[in-house]
């Protein structure tokens, strides 16, 4: 089967093998029923035709040529049992071809007589007819015997497909119940692991049902609360080494300005103070946890505007004629801010000095911020690992002081919306960073 025609979900494909399981074994069943079920009934058919005709020849001999048409109305009414005079020109037509009429066209035969006829239409009248002699060596003396159907044919293909359609319908609802029941804690460990994954708060795994399910839901959930723990443990001890050293560069700072030494000399220190002043800020924002910001309805070109504001003072290099409005129903407001001012912060560092672009559109059911610059640029191939934390490239984009956390504050923050950070090539050289959001 072609990879486009196979389901790719566990539930689907579990019910489509049960079921196409289920089908194969009735199907099976059916022939194997169809095989004995074909001579067995065929015998027993055979056998109440030939005495059916027998006790009528009988009662027909046994009676006056004057009460034979009372008897053969008393055998229409009392048995359902009709018998009709013969003629040569008898509009009749030949039985259904299936294994079972000819098994029972030749067991009749072998009893009655080879002379014996049958017919399953007479001028126009339905039923199963088949005729007899009652004197053997008269041809003249024939006449018809009809049956009721239901006391001679086996029961037909219809029947048997409704009473097969529905066990194959109860099985097959069976199944999907019984697969329902294993895939269901599936994708709640699913959507469990994705909210870890974007820091979102979510309740523990069921610990119930079958035991490899719940041994599974009892080490996901203590997994989960380790992994809770580390994280707090990690951004309590980083955000406590951060905060400390902001006391001394502080000092530094104000002991720099009292110095009295030279200019170029003071400028240097001060640019050294502020890069180590960002760094900090970095490791504060990295250890922040911005869900616990409530969310809110805003307009993405506002955010961008209040988080590029104290640029705009100094008079940095931004342009933002491409900043349209685009109003998001759920949306953590300084998050967004943090992570706007990184990728800006790492557009005028590594963008050389052409002008950073700076917009904001509505693409689909997608909302971006892009950021462009034009400076040299990463390759494709780099853009997942530079989102890690800690990570920056070996090449001329890394020759500034950083701390390798900028984009991975603002990666955070994207999947934090259930968004998406993108590096892409800018055309004609330069970078595209833009924070992808969903629009509803």
């Amino acid at each position: 089967m072609r990879r486009y025609l196979w389901p790719r979900t566990l539930l689907w494909r579990f019910f489509l093998l049960i079921g196409l399981l289920i089908v194969l074994s009735l199907f099976s069943w059916f022939q194997l029923l169809n095989h004995f079920a074909t001579r067995s009934r065929g015998t027993q058919a055979a056998q109440l035709v030939v005495s059916v005709v027998n006790l009528t020849r009988a009662a027909l001999l046994a009676s006056e040529d004057s009460r034979r048409l009372g008897l053969m109305r008393e055998l229409a009414n009392l048995e359902g049992i009709r018998v009709i005079p013969a003629e040569r020109n008898d509009a009749i037509e030949p039985l259904n071809d299936s294994a079972f009429m000819r098994m029972l066209v030749v067991r009749v035969q072998a009893q009655l007589g080879s002379y014996t006829r049958f017919t399953q239409s007479l001028h126009g009248q339905q039923g199963f007819f088949v005729s007899f002699r009652v004197d053997e060596d008269d041809p003249e003396d024939e006449y018809w015997l009809m049956l009721p159907p239901n006391r001679v044919t086996r029961l037909g293909v219809a029947e048997w497909l409704g009473w097969g359609s529905l066990a194959v319908l109860m099985s097959l609802l069976g199944a999907y119940l019984l697969v329902r029941g294993v895939t269901r804690p599936l994708k709640a460990l699913e959507n469990t692991a994705r909210a870890i994954g974007r820091g979102e708060p979510h309740a523990p795994l069921p610990e119930h049902g079958p035991r490899e399910i719940s041994e599974v839901a009892k080490a996901f959930n203590q997994m989960s609360h380790d992994l809770a723990q580390l994280e707090s443990d990690r951004a309590l001890i980083l955000a406590g080494v951060s905060h400390d050293l902001r006391t001394p560069l502080a000092r530094l700072r104000l002991g720099i300005e009292l110095s009295g030494a030279p200019e170029e000399e003071l400028a240097a220190m001060s640019a050294d103070i502020e890069d180590m002043d960002r760094i900090i800020r970095q490791f504060l924002d990295f250890a922040r946890d911005a869900s616990a910001e409530a969310v809110q309805e805003a307009d993405l070109a506002d955010i961008v505007r209040r988080a590029i504001q104290p640029l705009l003072l100094r008079d940095a290099p931004l342009r933002l004629e491409g900043l349209s409005p685009c109003l998001a129903p759920r949306l953590r407001v300084n998050a967004l801010q943090r992570a706007v001012a990184n990728l800006v912060d790492n557009a005028l560092k590594y963008g050389g000095p052409a002008p950073v672009d700076i917009s904001t559109r509505r693409d689909g059911d997608d909302l971006h911020i892009e950021v462009a610059d034009r400076g040299p640029g990463i390759a494709p191939e780099q853009a997942e690992r530079l989102i890690r934390p800690f990570t920056r490239l070996e090449d001329a984009r890394s020759n500034v002081q950083g701390s390798g956390l900028g984009l991975a504050i603002v990666d955070r923050i994207a999947r934090m919306h259930d968004g998406a950070l993108l590096l892409q090539p800018r055309e004609g050289g330069g970078l595209r960073a833009i924070i992808k959001l969903p629009g509803h």
